[in-house]
């Protein structure tokens, strides 16, 4: 049986290598300017755009600020993760989803002072102590954000919540966010019910 530790890191991709070796933002910054190539690598990971809004203060690389659950015809509903251990309470406050309904859920973030290199969004369901769903969302990779760029927001495959007498209940959620290196940006332990309505 993996244990909660094992269970909110993403599943290793067979062969899978990162295309470019990690490197401090001045490296990247400084890379050659005559490479295509490079050039397009950078740009995708959003450098060269805007002065660089990082705290000086605040250590942190990645900083989840919502986790937003959208589903046709309902208004949104924010999971607010802005102020530092305003996830703590989360598990004690379920919102309801409607049984067979489609939603999709995103996160919005912030990066700062480095590159963040292959940042994964994992989730783990278990109803009654009992493991029902993994999954795990690639995110991306990013360049710390600037004035051009304030945050970053991305949107995850739309989800279809189970249905019928049996699925119908309370579920508790482990969220995490987790780079390359490995290194969880923010773990949390969130809760839903699933009912016959909204």
């Amino acid at each position: 049986m993996a244990s909660h530790e094992e269970d909110s890191m993403p599943e290793e991709t067979q062969g899978y290598k990162l295309s470019q070796p990690k490197q401090s933002l001045a490296q990247y910054e400084q890379m050659d300017a005559g490479d295509e190539s490079l050039q397009r690598y950078k740009k995708s990971l959003g450098l060269g755009g805007g002065k660089d809004i990082s705290d000086p203060n605040d250590p942190r690389v990645c900083i989840i600020l919502a986790l937003t659950l959208d589903s046709p015809g309902r208004d949104p509903v924010t999971i607010d993760l802005s102020t530092p251990g305003s996830e703590k309470s989360l598990k004690d406050k379920p919102f309801k989803i409607k049984e067979g309904s489609k939603f999709t859920m995103s996160a919005e973030f912030k990066v700062q002072h480095e590159i963040l290199s292959g940042l994964h969004y994992v989730q783990v369901v278990k109803r009654k102590g009992i493991k029902v769903s993994k999954d795990s969302e690639m995110i991306g990779s990013y360049a710390p954000n600037t004035e051009n760029q304030p945050t970053y927001t991305k949107k995850f495959q739309e989800e279809e919540a189970p249905s019928g007498m049996l699925a119908r209940g309370h579920y508790n959620t482990f969220s995490s966010f987790v780079d390359d290196d490995k290194k969880k940006h923010l773990e949390f332990e969130w809760s839903f019910d699933i009912a016959k309505d909204w």
